[in-house]
């Protein structure tokens, strides 16, 4: 047996935080270190943290990186690291894997397939590596190799695959295999949506298996950069089979898992592989070899401990808040905000986000303990004494405020007091009526005329979500804090917000979900909660109610749902036409199938609608303060949906679909 020690790190970077990041660097190693670990793997791009976007363009930034990294090699002697950063080479931009070893720069792996879909614009600021190409660089006086090449340390070779190169079809360690290397690190950054973690395993365990190696996938977690969560889950797998598993959603700095593998195993492995042919034919100059001493290791029991709410049935529910609380703490500390101020207005939406921002202080909490949790939040003075349980963090973080008018009623007030007391928030009534009449008397007598419910219907639901804007603005700047934004995803879709009114925020946390998933999380949370923590019965106020903007006089028994279509079709149609890119009569048609319970007319009806408020209100979705990325539904202009603000508004595509369901109405039959 070749028994070494390898193992794979998480960290929480931050873009262009040189000083925390190495931080953060230097206590993997060292951490790596006291377990006896060889074999390191940092995460993609970790000196300069992976999302500083146009900020890479700056000359700069690879050469501090370059800088940083010569900071940190003096900790790696006795051990090969692998670090990443952006190397600035030939008037290109590329992303790289620099491998160290007992201290010294052994050569630098260029990415060879850039993630360009979805939230990640690499090709914007990096080029590929290509294939097979390999060249010198020359950094202050000497000369390292880079571009495709692989390692030889002390007679252990070592390959990479960087992130994105996992994910293709022409995956690069299918060649690496084909030169003998017993492992591949894959240091990534590698966002979190739901369902993901399933797609990684896949991978790390077929390559492993196919290429007849030791795996080793590390990632980012936390909220790096403010809108993209990283939920970390090392993973190292060999032979096909999977040895060790890293913690998710993590409110650490950094953490290791580290495991012993058997490199003879593999090799064995490969030859005993029938199908398996090594490239022999000749001298190539990819191979970078380097004298490494590794020490004796002794077997160790492989045992993965999972989660139990990995395999229960709330998985969703359960990565949703984690992802949340992680997002948000990340977001409150790293802003250096003095904490949180909802307009918590009784509804779902805010009952949400306030119970998140709960939540995250619970979570946070259990795991960093009370002290760490405050050593986190050191430049907050005024919660440094006092906080003795987070239920008085939650106070002093946490502000919640119920803004009526005489549109207001006694089932959303008790509902918001109820929810904020379960939660230990600090809450606070504001009567704002006094300044609608206000606005509503000066505009009237401008233009000389009663504004009415029958003639000035939108005007009127406005001005009342407005007028609470500047309050709780007022409120968020005494405290330092940061206002939350309310609105989530079905709403933003259709434009039923009220821009400077309940979108006005710092941060949308709930911006990425649909209404539907989120009313289906506060029933969770209503009877059971996160494993390990607790369920929100005060919540039974808020779920009982039909969602309401509650703008309209009392007598409408206004709901949202009448406003706009119910949440189920509204949201399948969003999915269709913006997630599935289908034409309204495709969405039509697949409305038929998933909802034989309506009537097609009133399908179509739905449908149009759909449409023409998705055109009609981008707009709003383009001034939406910033949220966090959860899925690939997201509908977020900046960084995954973008849409004209202009268009022609699909006018003859909705006018088919009108022909087509008339065509159906006419025969009195269904598609």
């Amino acid at each position: 047996m070749k028994l070494i020690k390898v193992a794979a790190a998480v960290l929480n970077t931050t873009p262009l935080d040189w000083e925390q990041n190495k931080v953060n660097i230097l206590a993997a190693i060292e951490d790596a270190r006291e377990q006896g670990v060889s074999i390191l793997c940092l995460p993609e791009l970790c000196v300069s943290g992976y999302g500083c976007e146009d900020a890479f363009h700056m000359p700069g930034v690879s050469e501090m990186a370059w800088r940083v990294l010569n900071e940190i090699l003096p900790s790696t002697g006795g051990m090969v690291v692998s670090l990443g950063l952006p190397v600035f080479f030939q008037n290109g931009l590329f992303n790289c894997a620099c491998l160290v070893a007992d201290g010294k720069v052994l050569g630098f792996v260029g990415k060879r397939f850039l993630a360009g879909d979805g939230i990640h614009y690499e090709p914007r600021w990096f080029k590929p590596w290509p294939s097979g190409v390999v060249s010198e660089i020359s950094i202050d006086g000497r000369t390292y190799p880079i571009g495709d090449v692989h390692f030889d340390c002390g007679g252990i070779k070592i390959g990479f695959e960087i992130c994105e190169d996992a994910w293709v079809a022409k995956r690069p360690g299918a060649a690496l295999a084909l030169e003998g290397v017993d492992l591949i690190l894959n240091p990534s950054a590698s966002h979190f949506a739901f369902g993901k973690l399933e797609v990684r395993k896949r991978f790390v365990l077929e390559g492993s298996r196919a290429f007849g190696v030791t795996y080793v996938y590390s990632n980012l977690v936390g909220n790096e950069a403010g809108r993209a969560i990283y939920d970390g889950g090392a993973l190292i797998a060999s032979g096909g089979r999977m040895v060790a598993e890293g913690p998710r959603f993590t409110f650490s700095q950094q953490a290791i898992t580290p495991a012993v593998i058997d490199v003879d195993a593999t090799r064995v492995a490969q030859a005993r592989t029938a199908s398996f042919t090594p490239d022999v034919g000749h001298a190539r100059n990819d191979r970078i070899v380097a004298p490494f001493a590794y020490p004796a290791v002794l077997p160790e029991a492989q045992q993965i401990s999972q989660p139990a709410w990995e395999a229960g049935q709330f998985v969703k529910e359960e990565e949703f808040t984690r992802a949340e609380a992680l997002a948000l703490f990340d977001y409150l500390r790293k802003s250096r905000s003095g904490g949180f101020v909802v307009s918590l207005s009784g509804g779902a939406d805010s009952a949400a986000v306030s119970c998140l921002v709960g939540l995250m202080v619970e979570m946070a909490v259990a795991e960093l303990g009370l002290s760490g949790f405050l050593s986190r939040l050191s430049y907050l003075r005024r919660v440094q004494s006092g906080a003795t349980t987070p239920r008085d963090l939650t106070h002093a973080l946490l502000t919640c405020v119920y803004q009526s008018t005489r549109n207001s009623g006694d089932v959303t007030r008790t509902a918001a007091r109820k929810v904020a007391e379960a939660l230990n928030a600090a809450f606070l009534e504001f009567d704002v009526d006094q300044l609608v009449q206000e606005y509503v008397a000066i505009v009237s007598k401008a233009l000389g005329r009663k504004l009415e419910w029958e003639t000035d219907d939108v005007a009127l639901q406005n001005v009342q979500a407005r007028v609470r804007a500047p309050g709780v603005w007022m409120l968020a700047n005494v405290n330092n804090a940061l206002l939350l934004s309310t609105s989530n995803r079905s709403e933003a879709a259709v434009g039923y917000a009220t821009m400077d009114g309940d979108t006005s925020g710092g941060l949308s946390p709930i911006a990425g979900i649909d209404k539907n998933f989120l009313r289906q999380w506060l029933r969770w949370m209503e009877t059971w909660g996160p494993d390990g923590l607790y369920s929100i019965a005060a919540l039974s106020y808020v779920n009982k109610q039909a969602p309401t903007a509650e703008l309209r006089p009392q007598e409408s028994h206004q709901t949202d749902e009448q406003d706009l279509m119910p949440y189920d079709p509204l949201d399948a149609v969003e999915r269709a036409a913006i997630r599935d890119k289908k034409t309204p009569v495709e969405v039509f048609q697949s409305m038929l199938v998933l909802f034989p319970r309506f009537d097609a007319a009133q399908l179509g009806v739905w449908v149009e609608r759909f449409f023409r408020l998705w055109c009609r209100n981008q707009w709003k979705r383009e001034r939406y303060a910033p949220s966090f990325h959860l899925d690939d539904e997201n509908l977020d202009p900046k960084t995954w949906c973008r849409f004209p603000i202009l268009s022609g508004g699909f006018e003859r595509e909705l006018g088919e679909l009108r022909a087509y369901v008339a065509s159906l109405d006419k025969g009195k039959g269904r598609a």
